[in-house]
């Protein structure tokens, strides 16, 4: 049985292309996995908290020392890491705003950084503790960012590979809806983005 974790982190809720680009990756990986299990995790609604000092101090206490009220401030991160770690395959809702990723989404991958649990460091350098995951981006974005003079603004797709495989997770694949604003471009972005999915 596989797995799967779809994050939303879209502000547009029904009419947010990012969602439905994730949903349409969601589709494509159930009828390759009709054996599958989905979790969905809309990190908007939830509110995320941001990290504050007292949380990340926390962060670096062993599980055994830690006092109630620091077992219930890193809860939601506990809750979090125990659903990445779970997961098979986890698709990435992320929208481009002004040029990165949205806070929501920022916020869960704060949340998810965890010395000891996701990553650690080795003799080597770091070490990425979660391990044997596929990750999907749905990306979206008014301008086109995957190529032209867009693409050196692009701080979404460069940023995800770069931070989820220092988590780990190192197959990951982008799949984009973009262009969605330009005139000549905008009349076939959905269309192009829906026919690039590919699961593999």
């Amino acid at each position: 049985m596989k797995r799967i974790l779809h994050l939303k982190s879209s502000l547009q809720g029904k009419g947010s292309y990012s969602i439905k680009l994730g949903n349409a990756i969601v589709e494509r990986i159930q009828e390759k996995y009709p054996d599958n299990t989905l979790e969905e995790l809309n990190l908007v609604d939830i509110e995320i908290p941001h990290l504050n000092p007292d949380v990340l101090r926390t962060f670096f206490i062993p599980g055994d020392q830690l006092t109630v009220a620091e077992k219930e401030s890193i809860r939601f991160s506990d809750e979090v890491v125990k659903q990445l770690l779970a997961a098979d395959i986890i698709v990435i809702g992320a929208p481009l705003y002004n040029f990165t990723i949205p806070t929501s989404l920022k916020a869960w991958i704060d949340h998810i950084t965890r010395a000891g649990i996701t990553f650690g460091y080795g003799e080597n350098g770091p070490v990425g503790m979660v391990t044997g995951k596929k990750v999907y981006v749905a990306m979206s974005s008014g301008g086109v960012f995957s190529e032209g003079p867009g693409k050196v603004n692009d701080f979404v797709a460069p940023y995800l590979k770069a931070f989820l495989g220092f988590l780990g997770m190192t197959d990951l694949t982008v799949f984009r809806a973009e262009g969605l604003k330009v005139p000549g471009v905008k009349e076939y972005a959905w269309e192009r983005a829906v026919e690039s999915i590919e699961i593999n």
